[in-house]
């Protein structure tokens, strides 16, 4: 039984899949407890005003180059939280297992999404989605967002993400690398 319990949500959501996950993928979703990640990233927002409201109330950070990132995961048996900060820019999501989807909680949206391993990385697909947990939108909305998880080559955890939407376009692209924060250095 303790070793149910040990378990992460990443491993419970993919299975045996989890291990064929590039190193660096899987010491991050293999984890416990409280820990941090630290790293770089590159945001670019979409312009104009209707952007920057949905982005607003997403939580989104803003535009920006090669900014300092850090993640505070803290992950239980329940689920994740994840807290992000891009510079000074914060971002917060829950995540948690729901009819073999992970369910993330950001702002006002929730979106189960499907995880699927391609070769060492991870992919993230949105199935579904609710606003404020009452209102279906359609799937067919967050056809644009695509979530990459892969590994460099120097062993880093690497992440991309970006959402257009239709008619409205791009409304966020982020991407950047992250490693344990015990272990980031200069350069």
């Amino acid at each position: 039984m303790d070793r149910i319990l040990s378990i992460t949500l990443f491993q419970r959501l993919l299975g045996a899949e989890f291990f064929h996950l590039a190193p660096a993928i899987k010491e991050l979703h293999g984890r416990h407890g409280d820990f941090r990640h630290a790293g770089v990233a590159s945001v670019r927002r979409g312009r104009g005003p209707l952007k920057a409201l949905l982005a607003r109330i997403a939580g989104l950070p803003p535009t920006m180059e090669d900014a300092p990132i850090e993640v505070r995961f803290n992950s239980t048996a329940d689920g994740e939280v994840w807290r992000r900060r891009f510079g000074t820019a914060a971002m917060q999501s829950r995540l948690r297992a729901g009819d073999g989807l992970l369910v993330e909680r950001l702002g006002p949206c929730t979106f189960g999404i499907r995880l699927v391993r391609i070769g060492k990385e991870l992919a993230w697909t949105v199935e579904r989605a609710r606003l404020f947990g009452i209102m279906q939108l359609p799937a067919t909305l967050f056809d644009g967002v695509r979530c990459r998880e892969s590994e460099d080559e120097a062993g880093r955890y690497r992440f991309f993400v970006e959402a257009r939407l239709p008619v409205i376009g791009l409304l966020i692209r982020y991407e950047g690398w992250l490693q344990p924060a015990d272990a980031v250095t200069a350069g």
